[in-house]
């Protein structure tokens, strides 16, 4: 008999643990990197999912106002963890000076149709906890709408610029 609640649980303990392993995350981890003028850029970030919320993402009482509480309407640019910008050289994105080095980045999405890019010099932290003192700057961004949904939240590198897409906005600014 014990043998055979040993089997049981063990069985039970393995099937658990398959179906956990099979199961992606929620928000799964990203990279985008490219170069731009000879200078490489990495963002790191977790890509939600629209998952059925079309139209209800950035409005003042959709997904991100729910989820961000008291910091909205700044949004960490993804899921989890804050998003962070990786440079090794000096660039200018829009017209902020930024030195080489890691970045967390945030937006302000208090108009849904202009954003506003975040460039906080602390990194390391959760993705809720902008603490504005540290901005080394803000941008604004270039707004446009995407030729179809964007059910996965990604980040573009590359043409000049860098490019945030999700749900049915993109927003872009320069870098040079």
């Amino acid at each position: 008999m014990k043998r055979l609640l040993m089997c049981a649980g063990v069985l039970i303990a393995a099937t658990c643990s398959l179906s956990a392993q099979q199961n992606p995350p929620a928000s799964p981890p990203e990279t985008a990197t490219g170069t731009i003028a000879g200078k490489n850029i990495t963002i790191t970030y977790n890509s939600p999912r629209v998952k059925g919320r079309e139209g209800h993402i950035f409005t003042s009482d959709g997904a991100i106002e729910t989820a961000h509480g008291s910091q909205y309407p700044i949004w960490r640019g993804g899921a989890n963890a804050a998003t962070t910008l990786m440079i090794d050289a000096d660039v200018k994105i829009g017209d902020l000076a930024v030195p080489a080095g890691t970045y967390t980045l945030f937006f302000d999405i208090s108009n849904p149709d202009q954003w506003t890019l975040i460039v906080n010099k602390k990194t390391g932290e959760w993705g809720l906890a902008h603490d504005g003192s540290q901005d080394l700057g803000r941008v604004k961004m270039k707004m446009s709408k995407p030729a179809a949904m964007v059910e996965d939240l990604n980040y573009t590198i590359g043409d000049g610029k860098i490019t945030l897409a999700w749900e049915n906005h993109e927003a872009s600014v320069s870098v040079h």
